[in-house]
């Protein structure tokens, strides 16, 4: 049956259109009655990571209809906030082998089924002087244990093939790394659902579960765009809120561990290695420099959070991940760095667990019809990798499956995922590309770090009005390149911001809103990074948009969640203590 929806009145004493009356679990939005929205669905999908969009297509592909509902945009958590590594599986050799194994097999289904998606870049495991011998000397075999192609390298061949090494290498193999642009893959997933007849409800937070014997029969939403309220009444429930998993499980009565390890990452202004180059050793922090387009990306940390919900990357990681990249890739220590980005790993364990580098990067699925409070329609999907995304879809389907008395099999291992025009934009260097072939003088640029035309920003509103709502700034940035060249969005917001204005896209005073909700997600990426030529950017950012707009005047009132005081620097734009992982 495909997701239909209406508007019902819907009572404040929670009397369903059936009649019956159930346990409600979760707070309301608000006392009033009102007019909601009911959406009917098989399968509600509780968040818009890679995960969740993979797992919304790979139902779509057995023919069963589902509703996605996310609280933020795709992509919001740690499927935005990481390095964007294919895995080899070579990392995890020595800390986890079955996540080992695991990443070698999905890599090589990803890079047949979405090479669009994909740089097969290789990569290279360097050692230098003063690193263990005893792990490098046992590094081949554990790869071998594992099923992880590897070749040795002499150090001339190593630094031949990457000549930005370090002198001070003394070993390095080569492993089939690639990397993959998680923006792009989960927005083809996500589109391709809808093209199937998914439903993608963004901005739309869980509030609470209604609840009749051991199933769910209703699950309320807050429409956080329009404070409006809706509810999904679906046969299954599959929580894939990522480092959220745990708390909408508490809604439903449900306990899922949850270790949250906050990663930060840098982004250069160059891109300094064409090959994934990783420190032969045990995983530890700056480890890793990944190249991202025409950029390169430092990473990465693992520091302990009490909530995934307020993050910042801070400066002694900065000063961490340069020191240790420096190491295997020395011209690092004085590049510019156009940002910082971090995002928080979903790890599967107690509180109690030591570092986190020893935690699982499996998976793992919650069945939660089992246990002392069982609730027969609820199933839990997370933890893993990027890499193995797919495959955690693929699980979540087959229970899901099983639940509808659905024998359909599973269809991403072996159809190709389509390239859509929705997603294309965020590719480096596709936007430059198309306008120089057009040479259209009419095509104004609105973005020259990215060149990002005024067609692409079209398509994109096109895009998002067609299949996912109103468009916003914050959208058209997340599926583009604006806002993610040198100047970090300085020069281009304001542009396009106007533009916006010109195509009735933004009326009133919804631009300033929206320029000022662009601009912090760009600052806070920024303020850690303020030496030098980045400090210069970013008094000019200060001068032109609080200079000008005097975006710093606002009624809002000052965020409670605010960065640790050693780390803190003046904000122009108010920043807010939000994830956000795009670079």
């Amino acid at each position: 049956m495909a997701a239909i929806s209406w508007e019902i009145p819907y009572p404040s004493c929670l009397v369903f259109h059936n009649g019956c009356r159930g346990r409600f679990t979760g707070v309301f939005a608000s006392a009033a009655a009102m007019r909601r929205h009911l959406y009917k669905t098989s399968v509600l999908v509780i968040g818009g990571g890679v995960t969740g969009t993979g797992l919304a297509r790979d139902l779509a592909l057995r023919g069963i209809p589902s509703v996605l509902v996310e609280k933020r945009d795709i992509n919001a958590g740690a499927s935005g906030g990481n390095h964007g590594l294919l895995h080899s599986g070579a990392r995890y050799i020595f800390s986890d082998p079955a996540a080992a194994s695991e990443c070698r097999r999905e890599s090589l289904l990803l890079k047949k089924l979405a090479p669009h998606c994909i740089e097969d870049t290789g990569g290279l495991f360097i050692a230098v002087a003063g690193d263990d011998e005893n792990y490098i000397a046992a590094f081949p075999d554990l790869c071998s244990r594992s099923g992880v192609p590897v070749e040795e390298l002499s150090v001339e061949e190593a630094r031949c093939r990457e000549p930005a090494l370090s002198s001070r290498v003394i070993a390095a193999f080569a492993v089939d790394d690639a990397t993959i642009d998680p923006f792009k893959i989960s927005l083809e997933n996500i589109a391709h659902a809808q093209r199937l007849g998914c439903r993608l409800l963004r901005f739309h937070q869980v509030t609470g579960f209604q609840t009749r014997g051991r199933r769910i029969i209703a699950v309320h939403l807050l429409n956080k765009a329009t404070r409006q309220e809706a509810v999904v009444e679906a046969e299954v429930v599959v929580n894939a809120a990522g480092s959220w998993a745990g708390s909408v499980a508490a809604m439903a009565g449900a306990e899922i561990p949850i270790v949250f390890s906050k990663g930060t990452l840098l982004v250069s202004q160059d891109r300094y290695a064409q090959r994934v180059i990783n420190r032969l050793r045990r995983p530890t922090d700056g480890d890793i420099v990944v190249p991202g387009g025409t950029v390169s990306i430092l990473g990465t940390t693992s520091e302990r959070v009490t909530s995934p919900d307020v993050i910042y990357p801070e400066v002694h990681e900065v000063d961490l991940i340069i020191n240790e990249s420096a190491e295997m890739i020395p011209s690092l220590a004085n590049a510019r760095y156009i940002r910082a980005y971090c995002g928080v790993r979903p790890l599967i364990g107690r509180q109690d667990t030591g570092d986190d580098r020893n935690v699982s990067r499996g998976y793992e699925l919650f069945d939660h019809n089992e246990g002392a409070d069982p609730i027969e329609n609820f199933v839990s999907i997370t933890g893993g990798k990027l890499t193995t995304y797919r495959l955690m879809a693929e699980k979540a389907a087959d229970v899901v499956c099983r639940r509808l008395g659905s024998c359909r099999p599973c269809r991403t291992d072996v159809d190709p995922l389509p390239d859509t025009v929705n997603a294309r934009w965020t590719e480096p260097g596709l936007a430059p590309s198309n306008w120089f072939h057009r040479n259209d003088p009419d095509d104004t640029l609105l973005c020259e770090c990215e060149m990002v035309p005024r067609s692409v920003v079209d398509s994109i509103v096109k895009s998002l009005r067609r299949r996912a709502g109103a468009p916003s700034m914050k959208s058209i940035g997340l599926r583009s390149r604006i806002g993610k060249g040198p100047c970090q969005g300085t020069f281009c917001s304001q542009r396009v911001t106007a533009y916006l204005y010109d195509r009735k896209v933004l009326k009133g005073s919804q631009g300033l809103d929206e320029l000022r909700a662009f601009l912090r997600e760009r600052w806070r990426g920024q303020h850690p990074l303020l030496w030098d030529v980045s400090l210069a950017q970013g008094e000019m950012l200060e001068a032109m948009h609080c200079g000008l707009h005097g975006l710093e005047l606002t009624d809002e009132s000052p965020s409670e969640a605010s960065p640790p005081s050693s780390d803190k620097h003046p904000d122009p734009v108010d920043v807010k203590g939000q994830q956000d992982g795009s670079h």
